[in-house]
């Protein structure tokens, strides 16, 4: 079967690519916050690593858009954006460096669990779609692990 044989199948893998972009676009903006309120001494690793990721998961975004186009689909703007990330929201409290922490890894396993949908829906179908996912998945298994990490040692 070619890629675009099934305009239906087509239709859901630029559908589920579009919900991982707006799930990368989310993140970039609550790093950026994050990474700008956080303060405290211990704070500023954490800080370091949330604005390096900017730029990874901004990759990952512009990754998505190029693939949706590819496969016919229209980027959505702004004004259908609808926020979920209830947990990466900047605290109150610029020094509760833990919840910005457990905020990050919740968010990898949400972008985690989206590629595997992905990839699984791609398969045997899409393979370009299904190797982009593969790689950013992967990418974001790494960031999950970093922040895993920095948690272990904010909860001795």
């Amino acid at each position: 079967m070619n890629l675009f044989d099934d305009p239906q199948k087509t239709g859901e893998i630029v559908r589920e690519l579009i919900v991982s972009y707006w799930m990368e676009t989310e993140t970039i903006q609550n790093y950026l916050a994050n990474s700008e309120n956080l303060d405290g001494v211990r704070a500023e690793e954490i800080k370091k690593a949330l604005a390096a990721d900017i730029v990874a998961e901004l990759g990952h975004a512009q990754q998505l858009a190029k693939r949706v186009r590819v496969l016919g689909g229209r980027v959505p703007g702004s004004m259908e954006f609808k926020p979920s990330q209830r947990t990466l929201q900047p605290p109150k409290d610029s020094t509760d460096v833990a919840s910005v922490i457990k905020g990050v890894i919740n968010a990898e396993d949400g972008a985690i669990h989206q590629y595997r949908k992905i990839i699984k829906l791609c398969d045997g179908y899409d393979y370009g779609t299904q190797d982009l996912c593969i790689t950013l998945m992967e990418d974001e298994e790494t960031h999950r692990r970093e922040f895993v990490g920095f948690l272990k040692e904010y909860e001795k």
